[in-house]
């Protein structure tokens, strides 16, 4: 099984990948899209992108190495905001479901989805079901261009879209993967 593991920064995946003693590839570095580095583990061949941070790097990193790369199941990791103050920080979660918050227009007051628009979707999901022996809690999630720190943009946007997280990258990863009809998943920490 050939899996790919993507971050957007090689922070939020160095003590997974350092244990497991993987190179790490990072399209920010300037090397070579399709030259990545491989680790082999009994029958898995795991690869790791490093896409840079946002949407837009993530979407085309992860577009152009997926042109001339094949996979069997791409797994996303990294770090969250969360909207939940239930959710503790550090707690590990299965994003299931992944909206572009800020895709569409404006009307006065009220935000216009694209989907309403007819324009596209902005909700995409996960395509892969872990194994049960993963116990994660699942949740859901909005990417944003901008992260949130100030509490009334904080409240207008939970008001507005009823998720638990955010991230810069998820919905982006979740769209390539849909695109290049590919299994995916995935995994955040809350920070």
């Amino acid at each position: 099984m050939r899996i790919l593991i993507v971050a957007a920064t090689p922070p939020e995946i160095e003590g997974i990948i350092s244990d497991f003693g993987f190179q790490i590839y990072d399209c920010d570095q300037g090397a070579n899209i399709s030259a990545d580095k491989k680790e082999t583990l009994d029958k898995l061949s795991i690869h790791t992108l490093i896409t840079g941070a946002g949407m837009v790097a993530t979407a085309f990193a992860l577009g152009n190495h997926l042109a001339t790369n094949k996979y069997d199941l791409a797994i996303n990791l990294g770090i969250c905001g969360s909207f939940n103050r239930d959710i503790q920080l550090g707690e590990v979660l299965e994003i299931t479901h992944d909206t572009f918050a800020e895709l569409g227009a404006e009307d006065g007051d009220e935000f216009i989805t694209i989907d309403t628009l007819g324009f596209g979707e902005s909700t995409f999901t996960s395509s892969y079901t872990l194994p049960d022996s993963v116990n994660l809690k699942k949740a859901t999630a909005i990417t944003v261009n901008t992260v949130h720190g100030n509490e009334a943009s904080i409240q207008k946007t939970a008001k507005r879209v009823n998720v638990q997280l955010e991230s810069m990258e998820g919905a982006a990863f979740f769209y390539a993967c849909r695109q290049m009809d590919l299994p995916c998943v995935q995994i955040r920490a809350v920070s």
